[in-house]
C-alpha cells in the first residue's frame, strides 16, 4: 500500500479463478505466508489463500485422517462487504477474518479504497476496460498485452501524487515518484523510450 506498486493481476473467467492466480503470483513474493490482504467479499479470496499457503495438520493418531488444508496463525486478512439496494449504497460491514481484529484493522483499514482507485486508473489508461464501449478486446492475448503493456507504465512511468516527498533543494518543492521508486526498484521515473529498452535479465536457473 505504501509504494501504491501493482504486483498481478489475473484475467480469468471467474473470481475464484482470478483470486487463486492472484494468489499463486503473490507466492513468488511471499513463499511462507501471504501478505497482510484486505479485499471485498467476492470472489474466493479466503479459499484460494489457503489452498496457496494453507497446510494438511498433522495426524494425531485420533479420527479420521485430516486431508483438507487450514489456514496457519499470523496471518492478516479483512474482507469489506457492501451492501446495495439498486445503486444506493446502505452499508459497509467489515469481517477479520484471519488474525487479530484490532491489529489488522489498525494496519488495514476498514475499506478497499487502494484497489477501487486503482481499478478508476485502469480504466482511464486502458480503453479495453473501459465499460459499455466498442473498445473491449475481441482477443484474449490482445486483452492480456493491453494490460501487461498497462501495469508496466504504471509502475515505472507514471509518477504518484500521493507518492511525492518534499525536496531537500530550493530549485524544486517536490520530488516527484512512480510506484517503482517508492517500492525501491529504481531512483528515477522511466521515460517509455527506458521501458521500452529494458533488458530484463533471464531467472536463475537451478542445475538440481
Amino acid at each position: 500500500m505504501d509504494a501504491r506498486l501493482r504486483l498481478g493481476r489475473a484475467i480469468t473467467k471467474t473470481e475464484s479463478e482470478g483470486a487463486l492466480l492472484l494468489m499463486q503470483m503473490l507466492k513468488k513474493a511471499h513463499p511462507d505466508a501471504p501478505p497482510a490482504l484486505a479485499t471485498d467479499a467476492r470472489g474466493g479470496y479466503e479459499e484460494a489463500i489457503i489452498e496457496t499457503w494453507g497446510e494438511v495438520p498433522a495426524y494425531r493418531g485420533r479420527g479420521r485422517r485430516p486431508t483438507h488444508k487450514q489456514a496457519r496463525p499470523g496471518w492478516e486478512y479483512l474482507q469489506v462487504q457492501k451492501i446495495h439496494s439498486g445503486s444506493v449504497l446502505i452499508e459497509v460491514r467489515t469481517e477479520v477474518i484471519f488474525g487479530d481484529p484490532e491489529q489488522v484493522v489498525r494496519k488495514l483499514g476498514e475499506h478497499t479504497a487502494y484497489i477501487e482507485r486503482s481499478q478508476l486508473t485502469s480504466r482511464q489508461m486502458n480503453g479495453r476496460l473501459v465499460r459499455k464501449t466498442l473498445s473491449f478486446s475481441k482477443e484474449l492475448r490482445y486483452l492480456r498485452a493491453s494490460c501487461a503493456w498497462e501495469d508496466a507504465t504504471y509502475n515505472w512511468t507514471r509518477r504518484h501524487r500521493s507518492l511525492r516527498q518534499r525536496s531537500s533543494t530550493p530549485e524544486r518543492r517536490w520530488v516527484q515518484r512512480s510506484p517503482a521508486m517508492a517500492a525501491g526498484l529504481t531512483d528515477h521515473i522511466w521515460n517509455l523510450r527506458e521501458l521500452l529498452t529494458a533488458v530484463v535479465p533471464p531467472k536463475a536457473i537451478n542445475a538440481d
